[in-house]
């Protein structure tokens, strides 16, 4: 399809060229606080898997502190997550570098999710599909119930999004997005700080068309 190999890549790069500008103020004031309060690095970068499962580095706003025990191993999620962390995970603050990795085409504004590399032999078949596209800021799973999906949930409705990728489709998602961040809705209410880590697929249930 055009729009989903040509077409959704420019109008990515325009809408985060346009992005930057526009928060750039704000993102200045994130980064500031994040080094007030949470120290340094301000930017948190990890590896993630790609479209067709080649790597780049994510960018992020740090959220946790550094916090070790006196063996120096940091100490647990739920310890090294501050106030100020869940304030920026809760308004997707946390996530406006990765505009950045949208302007360097590792990533679209709507897609799968970029989840760890250590996942990528977990996938069956159906679920290596997320893969087919560019890793997206916002999908179908986040408009969906976010974290409060299970994992399979979450891969079948990124499948879904390959097989149905559209521009409408994605203006509808980017305004679906919009109004989740503003109303927090999808985060995980529960006292995990992260999801329990994928472990692979016994059975494949399908979302249907």
């Amino acid at each position: 399809m055009i729009y989903g190999k040509y077409v959704k890549r420019i109008m990515d790069f325009i809408l985060a060229s346009i992005a930057l500008v526009m928060l750039s103020f704000i993102m200045l004031i994130v980064a500031f606080l994040v080094r007030i309060k949470l120290g340094s690095p301000v930017i948190f970068k990890q590896e993630r898997p790609g479209l067709n499962e080649k790597k780049f580095t994510l960018y992020k706003f740090r959220t946790m502190t550094d916090e070790r025990d006196e063996n120096g191993e940091l100490l647990p999620n739920h310890i090294r997550l501050t106030k100020f962390g869940k304030f920026l995970r809760s308004t997707s603050l946390d996530e406006l570098p990765e505009l950045f990795n949208i302007l360097k085409g590792d990533m679209s504004f709507i897609g799968p999710r970029p989840l760890l590399v250590e996942y990528l032999p977990l996938y069956n078949e159906h679920q290596k599909k997320r893969h087919n596209v560019r890793p997206g800021l916002s999908g179908l799973a986040q408009v969906n119930g976010r974290n409060e999906l299970t994992w399979e949930e979450k891969f079948d409705y990124d499948v879904k999004y390959v097989e149905n990728v559209s521009f409408l489709l994605d203006i509808k998602l980017i305004f679906k997005t919009i109004f989740k961040v503003f109303k927090r809705e999808g985060i995980n209410k529960s006292e995990q700080i992260t999801m329990e880590k994928f472990k692979g697929t016994k059975e494949t249930t399908y979302i249907e068309n």
